[in-house]
C-alpha cells in the first residue's frame, strides 16, 4: 500500500502506518563501504586481540604459566578487551549496514541475516565479560580491594583463570553458529539474486557451514583438543577465503552501477521474501 502526499510517497506496513519516505533508503554504495571498512577494522583488531595477545599468552596445558603471562602484561589484555569491545560494537554496524544493502535481494531474509549477526555480536559482548574476571583473577592492588581473590591463593586463582578463559571460548563458539547462519543466509541472498558472482555466495554458505560444524564438533567429539589443529584449518581456510573475498567484494563493487539490480520475474527476490 503507499500514501501520496505532497508529492511524496510513503510506504505503508501492514498496520497502515507509514514506513518511509519514498527515496530515503541509506545508499547503497555508502552502506557497501560502511560494511566493507567496518570488515577492514574488524580483522584488524581480532588478529591483534586473538591471536597477538590471547593465543600468545595462554598455554592452556599450564594454568601457572598462563597465570603469570597474564599476570606480567595486563596492559596487553587491557588492550585486547578494548579490540574486542570495538569489534562487539562494529558487527552492529556491519549487520545494520548489510541489511540495507542486500535488501532488494529479499527483505525479510536480509533481516533475518541481519538479526543472526546481532545474537553472534550478542554473544562475543558475554564472552569478554569472562576478561574482564581474568583481570580481576591475575590483578594485585595495594588498597586492600582485592584482598578475597588473594585469599584464594595461587592455585585456585590459577585455576579458576582457566576456567574464566574457557567460559569466554565456549561463549564465543556457541555465539559463532548465529555467525555461520548469518553467512549462510548471506550466501543464500547471493545465489538468489543477480547482485555479484554466485562464487561468492557459494564459499559464503561454506564457510558459514564451517563454524557451525567446529562448534558441533567441540561438543560432540571428545578428543577435540588433539586435533584442534585440523579443526581450526578446516573453519580458517573457508573464512579466511570467504570472508576476504566478500570485503573486497564490498569496497570496490558492492552498491555501484545500477543497484538495485533486477531479480528475475517471479523469483523470491522479485516477490520481496
Amino acid at each position: 500500500m503507499t500514501l501520496a502526499l505532497d508529492d511524496r510517497t510513503f510506504e505503508a506496513n501492514a498496520s497502515g502506518v507509514p514506513a518511509a519516505a519514498h527515496g530515503e533508503h541509506p545508499d547503497p554504495r555508502t552502506m557497501a563501504l560502511l560494511a566493507g571498512w567496518s570488515y577492514v577494522a574488524l580483522f584488524g583488531l581480532a588478529v591483534f586481540a586473538n591471536f597477538m595477545v590471547r593465543e600468545r599468552l595462554v598455554d592452556t596445558a599450564d594454568a601457572a604459566t598462563t597465570f603469570t603471562n597474564l599476570a606480567d602484561n595486563q596492559g596487553l589484555v587491557r588492550a585486547a578487551i578494548v579490540a574486542f569491545i570495538v569489534v562487539f560494537a562494529l558487527d552492529v554496524v556491519v549487520a545494520w549496514a548489510l541489511h540495507h544493502l542486500f535488501r532488494p535481494a529479499g527483505a525479510a531474509l536480509s533481516a533475518l541475516s541481519a538479526w543472526f549477526r546481532i545474537v553472534y555480536t550478542v554473544f562475543l559482548g558475554v564472552a569478554v565479560v569472562f576478561l574482564y574476571l581474568v583481570l580481576r583473577l591475575v590483578g594485585t592492588t595495594t588498597d586492600g580491594t582485592a584482598a578475597h581473590i588473594t585469599a584464594l591463593g595461587d592455585t585456585i586463582r590459577e585455576a579458576n583463570t582457566m576456567l574464566a578463559l574457557e567460559a569466554f571460548n565456549v561463549t564465543w563458539l556457541v555465539g559463532l553458529v548465529a555467525f555461520g547462519v548469518h553467512l549462510i543466509l548471506l550466501g543464500a541472498l547471493i545465489l538468489r539474486s543477480p547482485i555479484t558472482s554466485r562464487a561468492l555466495g557459494i564459499v559464503l554458505i561454506v564457510a558459514g557451514a564451517a563454524y557451525i560444524f567446529d562448534t558441533a564438533a567441540y561438543t560432540l567429539v571428545a578428543g577435540y583438543a588433539d586435533n584442534a589443529a585440523v579443526f581450526t584449518a578446516i573453519v580458517a581456510g573457508p573464512a579466511v577465503i570467504a570472508e576476504a573475498a566478500f570485503t573486497l567484494w564490498l569496497l570496490l563493487r558492492a552498491g555501484s552501477g545500477a543497484w538495485p539490480p533486477k531479480p528475475e520475474a517471479g523469483s523470491p527476490a522479485d516477490r520481496g521474501v
